[in-house]
C-alpha cells in the first residue's frame, strides 16, 4: 500500500484524445475577432447614436467612426500579440496592473492620433472644430475604451485558464485513481495465491487424491483470478462461486475445524462488486480469526439488497484487537477501505467490528447502479 502514495508516472494523452484541442483552439480565435468586430462596432454605433441626439449625423462623423472602429482593431490586436509575446498572461497580478494602466494610455494615445490625423487631413471634419479642449477629452475616452478592453481580455483569459486546470486536475486525479485501483487489483493476486498454494502444499503429502479436486478448485480461482485482471466489477454470485472454491480448498487443509455457510439473496447475486473483495476478506478472517483458534470457527456470508444498497456480512470466529480497528492493519481492512473509497467515495461503507460471542463482523455497503445492475 505505501508504494501507491508515490506514484511517478501517469499515462500520457493519447493523440485521439489531442483531436478536439485543436478544434476548439480554432473555434476560440473565431470567437475573438467575433468580439472584436462586434464589441468595436457596438461602442462605435453608440456613440454614433449619441452624438445624432444632440445634432444631425454628417457623413463626416459616419467616416470618423469607421476610422475609429477599425483603429481600435487594430491596435488592440497588436496589444494582443504583444500581451502574448512578453507572456504578461504568466505574471502576477501585482505586476500585470501597472503594465496594463501605462498600456491602455499609449493605446489610447496612438488610437487617438491615427483617427483624428486621418480626419484632419483627408478635410472629414474641419479645421476650425478643432479646439484644444478636444485631443484631451479624445485621448481620455480612447484610453478609457483601451482599459476596458484590457480588463475584459485579461479576465476572459484567467477564467479560461481557470477551466482549463480544473480540467486537468480532474483528468489527473482520475488517471491517478485509475493507476491506483490497477496497483490494488495486481496486489491482490500474489497474496491470495500464496495462501491457496500453501493449502495444497499441506495436501499433497497427506491426501493425494484430495489434492488433485484441490487443483481442480485452484484452476477455477485461477481463470477467475485472470478474468478480475480484466473487469472492473464482477457479479457477487460470481466472486460467491470463487469464495466457495476458496473455502474447500482452505477446508481441506482445517479438516473439521473449518466449517462456512453462504446466504445470497437472489437479487444480490446480479449486483457487481469490485472483484475479490469478498474474497480478500474472507481470507483475512481465516488468516487472523479461525486459523488461531485451536479448535477452529465458521464462516457465515450473508447479502441482502435494501433501498438501492448492497448489504454484505462476513463474519467469522475470532477477536480483533482495538489497536488493529482504531489502526486498520491488515491488508484486508486497508484494501477494502481505500478500493470502496476509489470507487464509490462516500457512498459506499466498510466497518470491521467485534461481537458478542466471539465473533467479528465486517460489514459492507455498497451502492447499486440501476442501469447496470437490472436485477438489483
Amino acid at each position: 500500500m505505501q508504494a501507491i502514495k508515490n506514484i511517478n508516472y501517469i499515462p500520457p494523452i493519447t493523440d485521439a484524445k489531442r483531436i478536439p484541442v485543436r478544434k476548439l483552439n480554432i473555434s476560440h480565435n473565431s470567437l475573438y475577432w467575433l468580439c472584436q468586430i462586434s464589441g468595436w462596432g457596438f461602442f462605435t454605433l453608440l456613440n454614433l447614436l449619441i452624438i445624432s441626439s444632440f445634432e444631425s449625423l454628417q457623413p463626416e462623423r459616419i467616416f470618423m467612426g469607421i476610422y475609429f472602429m477599425l483603429a481600435g482593431i487594430g491596435f488592440t490586436h497588436i496589444f494582443r500579440k504583444l500581451i502574448k509575446k512578453l507572456n504578461w498572461l504568466e505574471l502576477p497580478l501585482n505586476k500585470i496592473i501597472p503594465r496594463v494602466i501605462i498600456s491602455s494610455i499609449l493605446l489610447g494615445l496612438a488610437i487617438y492620433l491615427v483617427v483624428y490625423s486621418i480626419s484632419f487631413f483627408s478635410g472629414t471634419i474641419a479645421k476650425e472644430d478643432y479646439t484644444a479642449i478636444k485631443p484631451a477629452v479624445g485621448i481620455i475616452n480612447t484610453t478609457g475604451i483601451s482599459l476596458v478592453w484590457a480588463l475584459i481580455y485579461f479576465s476572459i483569459h484567467y477564467l479560461q485558464n481557470y477551466k482549463k486546470t480544473e480540467i486537468e486536475s480532474l483528468i489527473w486525479e482520475a488517471a491517478v485513481k485509475d493507476y491506483e485501483l490497477k496497483t490494488l487489483k495486481s496486489q491482490l493476486n500474489p497474496h491470495f495465491m500464496f495462501n491457496a498454494m500453501n493449502s495444497i502444499r499441506a495436501l499433497i503429502g497427506e491426501d493425494p487424491e484430495s489434492a488433485k479436486i484441490a487443483l481442480t478448485k485452484l484452476s477455477n480461482i485461477l481463470r477467475y483470478s485472470l478474468k478480475m485482471e480484466r473487469a472492473e466489477s464482477v457479479p457477487l454470485g460470481e466472486e460467491i462461486e470463487t469464495v466457495k472454491d476458496y473455502l474447500d480448498l482452505e477446508k481441506m487443509r482445517f479438516e473439521e475445524r473449518l466449517k462456512y455457510e453462504l446466504n445470497i439473496g437472489k437479487s444480490a447475486s446480479f449486483v457487481e462488486i469490485p472483484p475479490m473483495m469478498v474474497q480478500t476478506l474472507v481470507e483475512n478472517g481465516i488468516k487472523h480469526g479461525i486459523s488461531k483458534i485451536t479448535t477452529g470457527g465458521e464462516i457465515n456470508i450473508n447479502s441482502k439488497v435494501e433501498n438501492s444498497l448492497l448489504y454484505i456480512e462476513i463474519r467469522n470466529n475470532g477477536h480483533l484487537e482495538d489497536d488493529a480497528l482504531k489502526n486498520s492493519k491488515g491488508f484486508g481492512i486497508s484494501n477494502t477501505k481505500h478500493r470502496l473509497n476509489l470507487l464509490f467515495g462516500e457512498a459506499a461503507s466498510f466497518s470491521l467490528t467485534n461481537e458478542n460471542g466471539g465473533k467479528v463482523l465486517a460489514k459492507l455497503k455498497i451502492p447499486i447502479s440501476l442501469d447496470k445492475n437490472g436485477a438489483g
